[in-house]
């Protein structure tokens, strides 16, 4: 679907981790980006590009019409992407009530085209094992933890508006992002840059379907040219055992890689521990409940409909990693 090249773009998250990313590729395209941040937001990811600011927060209804404003497409990337939050309510605010908030106003502005990002967190697992696809089956009740539960409902309320009110919605399912810019970092982000520290010596059994994140990119601008409204595309890569994943890290690195596979029963005094300490002081603990639950099954997913309908190509694992640890070590973050 072409949209009115004279309009810009309007990307929010553009100071996280994909969204950026997203941001990026549209001016690398000639587009026009608009990007919606808090006044307190890091800025980093954006310094020395061509976009416009609007200020605001998807908790602002005001601020959002604002930013939609003379839009012709939007890139809704933000969410609160956390596996720990003291306040859930929080989280449920900006990624279930600012999703739709920010839907109605696209609707009340007229913008052309939206692709939303989802996450392959609100997917069911196949009871047989094996990928998931963009038809496995999963209930709200399936979610474990506040950020898949509030992703999923946000999902739902998209999928609501597409058909009560013919929102020009499509939606897009990353996997697990790894790349440069991950300023936080992200909860895998951290893994590997524990990994490239020699802070990792265990791990437990489990897999994750990992990308590199200019490849979630290129994805969400396939979706907006060829996506279909109202139908979600898995945007993957390599489906790989943590064990493995941490082995190519500390090739990658010159490192031994860790062979100790603790049972998930074990660390979850650990996790208790860490949790409550994060309640002191505020800081993500280390591991959580919640990832050792979501860690009992391997997270793989096919991106076969993207691949065939979309023309979404994903490059080789071992090139995202050594961009990601390229970045992280440029940063600072690891040796």
């Amino acid at each position: 679907m072409s949209v009115d090249p004279s309009k810009p773009v309007l990307v929010t998250g553009a100071s996280g981790f994909v969204g950026a990313a997203v941001a990026r590729a549209l001016l690398a395209k000639g587009r026009k980006v608009r990007v919606l941040m808090r006044p307190q937001s890091d800025r980093r990811n954006i310094e020395g590009i061509d976009v416009e600011t609007r200020l605001g927060s998807l908790e602002d209804a005001a601020s959002l019409a604002n930013a939609v404003s003379g839009c012709g497409a939007l890139y809704h990337v933000a969410a609160d992407y956390r596996l720990w939050v003291r306040d859930e309510s929080a989280m449920y605010r900006a990624n279930v009530d600012g999703t739709r908030l920010l839907m109605l106003a696209a609707l009340d502005h007229g913008v052309e085209r939206i692709v939303y990002t989802s996450s392959v967190a609100v997917l069911g697992l196949p009871k047989g094992g094996g990928p998931s696809d963009e038809t496995t089956p999963s209930i709200r009740e399936d979610m474990i933890g506040p950020y898949k539960g509030s992703k999923f409902m946000a999902e739902e309320a998209v999928k609501t508006l597409v058909r009560e009110r013919k929102l020009p919605a499509v939606i897009v399912n990353p996997s697990t992002p790894i790349g440069p810019r991950d300023v936080k970092p992200t909860p895998t982000g951290r893994i590997i840059v524990d990994a490239a520290s020699g802070r990792m010596p265990a791990f437990v059994d489990t897999g994750l379907n990992l990308v590199h994140v200019d490849d979630v990119a290129a994805g969400h601008l396939l979706a907006e040219e060829k996506g279909v409204v109202g139908e979600r595309y898995i945007l993957g890569g390599e489906n790989l055992s943590l064990g493995e994943i941490l082995r190519r890290i500390a090739l990658l690195c010159g490192r031994k890689p860790p062979t100790i596979s603790l049972p998930i029963p074990s660390i979850w005094p650990i996790a208790i521990g860490a949790e409550l300490w994060a309640c002191v002081t505020g800081k993500e603990p280390m591991v959580t409940r919640d990832a050792l639950r979501m860690a009992r099954k391997k997270m793989f997913f096919s991106s076969a409909k993207a691949e065939r309908l979309l023309g979404y190509r994903a490059r080789p694992v071992d090139e995202a990693l050594t961009d990601a640890l390229a970045w992280f070590r440029k940063a600072g973050m690891c040796p």
